[in-house]
C-alpha cells in the first residue's frame, strides 16, 4: 500500500487507475484508532507512561531558615511547583514574620495557599496542591480538652 503511494508520488506506479473507494478502504485500514474490522477504538483510557511517572513524583521541600535571604530559596521551590514546609524555630520572631510576608506574597502571586500547621511551622503550596483539613483546628480541640 505504501509502495503504491510512493510510486504514485514519483510517477512510476502501475496502479494509477485505483478508484476512490479502493483508496478509501486502504486508508481506513491503517488509520490510527481503528480496529481491524473498521470500528473505532475508544482511546480515552490510554495514558502515557511518562505522564504516570511524573505525576507520582510531587515533592515537598523542608526548610529551616536562619536568615532572611533563605526566603528566596523557599520562593524558588514554590515557582517550581513544589510544596514547602518552613520551620521557624531557629529564628527570631521579627525575621520569621518578614519571611512569612515574603512567602505569602509569592503564594498570592501564584494563586497558591499558605497555612500555619504548628508553632512556628508553615506549609506553603503552589496551586496544583490541595490540602484537606486544618492542623490548627486539631490543636485548638487539644487545648480545650487539656
Amino acid at each position: 500500500m505504501s509502495l503504491n503511494k510512493l510510486g504514485k508520488f514519483f510517477g512510476i506506479s502501475d496502479e494509477d487507475d485505483l478508484s476512490e473507494e479502493e483508496q478509501y478502504d486502504d486508508d481506513q485500514e491503517y488509520a490510527p484508532g481503528m480496529e481491524a474490522n473498521g470500528s473505532s477504538v475508544n482511546n480515552d483510557k490510554v495514558v502515557s507512561i511518562k505522564d504516570g511517572l511524573n505525576s507520582a513524583k510531587s515533592k515537598i521541600a523542608l526548610y529551616e531558615p536562619r536568615v532572611y535571604s533563605d526566603a528566596k530559596d523557599v520562593a524558588q521551590n514554590l515557582l517550581n511547583n513544589k510544596a514547602v514546609i518552613i520551620n521557624f524555630s531557629r529564628m527570631d520572631d521579627s525575621s520569621a514574620r518578614r519571611i512569612v510576608d515574603f512567602v505569602t506574597g509569592t503564594v498570592y502571586a501564584l494563586n497558591g495557599e499558605i497555612q500555619r500547621i504548628g508553632d512556628k511551622i508553615f506549609l506553603a503550596t503552589p496551586p496544583k496542591f490541595v490540602t484537606d483539613g486544618k492542623i490548627s483546628d486539631l490543636v485548638d480541640k487539644k487545648d480545650n480538652l487539656g
